[in-house]
């Protein structure tokens, strides 16, 4: 994109809304993204901080003027700095407690759809982090009442406090805070200290503090497993913060460029991609329907619901997974097997190889298809799909054989139509001419594995015409005419015998077709499904680990009460 374009519209005294032109260009996206959302309060610097992690001077509004910039959330897709196989989506939202505004209620939804659609939020704030800045972080204590992370009712604690941290924790993005024109020194008890410290002490419990007032620290450190702290100098004199799109970088507090640096720098090469339950990642036609799901939700009246929103991503996405493994298939099959095969084995042989990759294709698309209906679905497309290419096989053997049949015994059909057989010893003549031609058909190569069938079909057709020239032939005793039907048949008595025995192979061999290609399902999505369990493991594992950390914080944060 060249420039940002709004992707969520809050207009005054309307409904939030999806762009439909933003949400097709998000959809183009088939890389997964990562997503970075900032949020703050109104003329804090937001859309300037964005434009420096775009690598650019100017794109997302700035404004001079004490009224908001920014209305509802404006969307900037990006190449990836650091990642050429991912694309940077950055989310600028408009900013909170803006007086002037129709409708507040909105931004409490801001700040949801922020969370609920980036893989990092950037929290961004004025000064110093302080009770004061925490207040204005209000939106963090509601939002148990603005997201459910699963469809059933949460359990809630003896004081009435839902008890689904844990899910967040699984669910919500790194936690990045933000501190513009910062003027302490990050020291405590007078000992030096990182950004990251000062944030996890402002965090911290007070000794003596109501348990009010450390409701919005308790949820920052409750729901966001990943936090970090970035402190900002001014970035330029008061005079110059009116053109601060147009200044040059020598124009800029050195220290805030040093700083500007290290937090983009952070954000390349720290911020992950978005990834809904069981690591699944999310690409840019993903998070559309992400989009399209919440904010459908939130105009109904009703809460978003991560677990309902997956649900419904899973269908859509299982849905395209099914078809590109289609679609993989029939193009890989159509410029790799040339028809008519000479025998099943080979159609079967290069079905396996495609089958194979196109289970790969659809593997790597699909998620939470927890009853396999969609595998289900894709083994038997692709069923009716190697039948289809069986009677196409077959159909393309025939048409060859056929006029292959006809080229050959032109000849003989002439001598049938000048009467060369109809006379004494005609039918011996015919017999040598026909069998020359046999012999020619079946050296012949590419007939495919209709041969015999077309063969004997073909000699069907003209058994009356050679019986006329037998019968018709003096120089043959009745005897030996008799004998001569006898011999004929008997010959195609034996090539009928030989038909089905080959139509029976051919059908023990579909048989085992089958049972490969359910081994093959089976071995394949048995290891996707051990790859989900690692991945949900090590999720698990994460949510345990953190756990265990708030248990300690609490711990030493009742030590330093008591």
């Amino acid at each position: 994109m060249e420039e940002p374009m709004c992707l969520i519209e809050n207009n005054p005294n309307e409904q939030l809304r999806v762009n439909q032109e933003a949400l097709k260009i998000l959809q183009s996206i088939q890389q997964p993204v990562v997503v970075v959302a900032i949020v703050g309060l109104y003329r804090t610097g937001k859309s300037y901080l964005m434009n420096k992690l775009a690598g650019k001077k100017k794109g997302f509004s700035l404004g001079a003027t004490i009224q908001a910039e920014t209305m509802g959330i404006w969307m900037w897709c990006l190449p990836h700095p650091e990642n050429p196989d991912h694309t940077l989506v950055l989310l600028d939202t408009e900013g909170l407690g803006d007086v002037e505004k129709s409708n507040i209620e909105n931004d409490a939804w801001i700040f949801a759809l922020s969370i609920l659609l980036s893989s990092t939020l950037v929290y961004n704030s004025m000064g110093i982090i302080d009770q004061f800045a925490l207040e204005k972080l209000q939106y963090v204590t509601e939002l148990t009442k603005r997201i459910k992370v699963k469809a059933t009712a949460t359990k809630t604690s003896e004081d009435g406090e839902e008890e689904n941290s844990d899910d967040f924790l699984r669910f919500f993005p790194a936690f990045v805070w933000a501190v513009r024109d910062f003027t302490l020194q990050l020291k405590l008890n007078g000992c030096p200290i990182s950004s990251d410290e000062y944030l996890e002490n402002a965090l911290r419990r007070k000794k003596g503090q109501p348990k009010k007032l450390d409701l919005a620290k308790k949820c920052i450190r409750q729901y966001f497993p990943s936090r970090k702290c970035f402190v900002f100098d001014r970035p330029a004199g008061s005079r110059d913060l009116s053109e601060l799109d147009d200044l040059s970088e020598k124009m800029l507090s050195p220290n805030f460029v040093v700083q500007a640096h290290r937090f983009c720098q952070h954000i390349y090469e720290s911020a992950q991609p978005k990834m809904i339950e069981g690591g699944h990642l999310v690409t840019g036609i993903l998070l559309g329907h992400l989009v399209v799901t919440y904010v459908d939700t939130i105009s109904s009246g009703s809460i978003p619901c991560i677990e309902n929103a997956v649900v419904a991503l899973a269908q859509i996405e299982n849905t395209a997974a099914v078809h590109d493994a289609i679609t993989y298939y029939e193009a890989e099959i159509e410029k790799h097997l040339k028809l008519p095969t000479e025998t099943i084995e080979e159609l079967l042989k290069v079905h396996a190889q495609y089958e194979k990759e196109a289970i790969k294709v659809f593997l790597a698309r699909a998620f939470k298809d927890d009853d396999h209906d969609y595998q289900k679905e894709l083994g038997e497309r692709l069923q009716s799909k190697l039948s289809e290419l069986c009677s196409r096989n077959e159909q393309a053997s025939l048409d060859r054989c056929q006029a292959v049949l006809l080229e050959l015994f032109q000849d003989l059909e002439e001598n049938f139509g000048k009467g060369t057989y109809s006379v004494a010893g005609g039918y011996l003549k015919f017999l040598d001419h026909q069998k020359e031609k046999l012999e020619q058909y079946h050296l012949l190569p590419g007939k495919g594995i209709m041969a015999s069938k077309a063969l004997e079909e073909f000699l069907k057709s003209k058994e009356a015409a050679a019986q006329s020239i037998l019968q018709a032939d003096r120089t043959l005793t009745e005897k030996e005419k008799e004998l001569e039907v006898e011999r004929v048949r008997a010959e195609a008595s034996a090539q009928e015998a030989k038909l089905h025995k080959q139509m029976k192979e051919e059908a023990i061999k579909m048989a085992q077709e089958k049972e490969r290609s359910y081994k093959e399902h089976e071995a394949q999505l048995m290891a996707k499904m051990e790859e989900d369990r690692k991945k949900m493991q090590a999720e698990h594992e994460m949510v345990m680990n953190r756990k265990l950390e708030v248990i300690e914080q609490r711990g030493l944060q009742l030590q330093n009460i008591q």
